[in-house]
């Protein structure tokens, strides 16, 4: 167990190593932060050289493995951090410093557990990609096939643990002094980043999500899922097809070599709209440096450590939020919140409408180029407050997400419109899902179902089978000690720095 002065140490060397870069600057210059954090970005800037340029992707590499995942979300938000601060932490995505190549290869033979020259007859020292938990090198397999193998970064295990273990301490802490802070549920919201990341540590695992997403995308034929290679491919090494083709994150090559940006905008749009909404699964990493253009105006993937997950239901309302937002329904998308469960039944309906109404009218009358899913995101988050509504992390992933795909396809397509793009494939699948014959089918299987069950029902009745509502139950969360200290200098030391770190994860994870 880690003493709290442990953490409370950590967080102060982060906080120090953020100043010291100038990455707290917009912080606190900004009129919109708290008082107290800005004061916090005072004391740790003090006596600091900070540079003039801010140096975002340093200061977030520095702080370890875990931050650099928090960089990452943040370079997909120009909207938020500026366009110099997201454009800085692209290098987070895969330009870091290699491991050295004689450490890989140690890692592969220890994980494969016999001589490399079984499996691959050469693989290229240089890695063509250096991430926060893995690097990529290109090889060719002894059959004669070009591959990419994927290896982890030895002792990222333990790098990801203990950041993590602090931010959970973190989130305790706030979390304990109720009011807004708990509202926001930042213990759940790490715990939800903390299962994401530990996906990500084993390859195994990211290997079979591939397999299943590329399954679910036969129907997208212009978005390219590559085969996995299962017998070079373990905990900690995974093994690809390798993809020729340009990164969409260079804008210049795509033009060069003649690809349409706004089929290719269109097709990542699409895609997206597939997994998220028709199959229920998605690729919840779609940043620029793991998407590429491939002849044909196709996309091909690759990183699926992160994947997102929703069941029927919460579909079925995503999908119709999104349609009565596109047509200015705002009367269903209120009573979608209300059946959800994610405004509190004490609420009225048609005052919850008006807000949403106060969200999507401004962006209606704006040009395409300006209307923003993540303006939306924005707006509805303002209003939660307003309507006791929770965070729910089970939809983080997918508001991420949605934020990064519209980035992606603006970037190749800045005059994309993102509502008239997704509104025939909404449209259609709200058709075909809530149909009639949709309608008929669901009640049936859905009265099967509780005539199998009725028995247990009437035993159980409301104590173990509660209504369906718009969340999952929520994991269990480990016991932490809270730090119990007076006011004064004290108490604001505590807050203060604990507020930097879990405000700030909580607050990029809602966005």
């Amino acid at each position: 167990m880690t003493l709290p002065a442990v953490h409370l140490w950590r967080l102060l060397k982060w906080g120090r190593t953020l100043a010291r870069h100038g990455a707290l600057t917009g912080i606190e210059r900004d009129p919109n932060t708290p008082a107290p954090v800005r004061r916090l970005a005072r004391v740790a800037r003090f006596g600091a050289r900070v540079p003039k340029v801010p140096r975002y992707a340093d200061a977030f590499q520095a702080i370890g493995p875990a931050a650099i995942k928090l960089g990452q979300t943040l370079a997909t938000r120009p909207d938020l951090v500026g366009e110099e601060a997201a454009s800085d932490l692209l290098r987070l995505q895969d330009a870091l410093p290699p491991v050295p190549f004689e450490t890989i290869r140690e890692a592969m033979r220890a994980s494969f557990g016999r001589p490399l020259e079984t499996l691959f007859t050469a693989i290229d020292p240089a890695p063509i990609g250096a991430a926060s938990i893995a690097q990529v090198h290109r090889a060719t397999t002894t059959d004669g096939r070009q591959v990419a193998v994927k290896v982890l970064r030895p002792g990222i295990e333990k790098e990801f643990a203990r950041d993590i273990e602090t931010y959970e301490w973190a989130a305790a802490q706030l979390e304990a002094q109720g009011g807004e802070i708990a509202r926001l549920r930042p213990r759940l919201v790490i715990e939800t980043f903390k299962r994401w990341t530990a996906r990500e540590l084993d390859l195994r695992r990211e290997a079979a999500s591939a397999s299943e997403l590329a399954q679910m995308m036969e129907a997208e034929p212009q978005y390219h899922v590559p085969a996995i290679d299962w017998q070079r491919t373990s905990g900690r090494v995974l093994t690809l097809e390798w993809i020729d083709g340009i990164k969409l994150s260079n804008r210049e090559a795509l033009v060069a070599a003649g690809y349409d940006l706004s089929a290719l905008a269109g097709t990542l749009v699409h895609a997206f709209l597939r997994q998220a909404i028709s199959e229920g699964f998605f690729h919840a990493d779609m940043h620029q440096g793991n998407l590429f253009a491939l002849p044909g105006n196709r996309i091909g993937a690759i990183d699926f450590g992160i994947m997102g997950r929703i069941d029927r239901r919460a579909r079925v309302w995503l999908a119709e939020i999104l349609y009565g937002l596109i047509t200015g329904d705002y009367k269903r998308v209120a009573e979608i919140h209300f059946e959800a469960g994610y405004v509190p039944p004490h609420h009225n309906v048609a005052e919850f409408a008006t807000a949403l109404r106060a969200v999507g009218e401004p962006m209606r009358g704006l040009p395409v180029k300006d209307m923003s899913i993540g303006m939306m995101l924005d707006g509805l988050f303002n209003i939660t407050r307003d309507f006791d509504m929770q965070t729910q992390p089970h939809l983080l992933l997918l508001q991420k997400t949605m934020v990064m795909v519209e980035g992606v396809a603006t970037a190749l397509d800045p005059d994309i419109n993102l509502w008239d793009t997704a509104a025939p494939f909404v449209r259609e699948w709200i058709r075909t899902e809530l149909g009639p014959e949709a309608a008929i089918a669901d009640r049936i299987v859905t009265d099967l179902r509780t005539l199998a069950r009725l028995p247990d029902l009437i035993r159980s009745i409301e104590a173990r089978y509660p209504p369906p509502g718009g969340a999952p139950p929520a994991p269990p969360l480990r016991e932490i000690e809270v730090v119990r200290i007076g006011g004064g200098w004290r108490y604001l030391a505590v807050a203060l720095v604990t507020a930097a770190i879990s405000i700030g994860a909580t607050w990029l994870l809602v966005h």
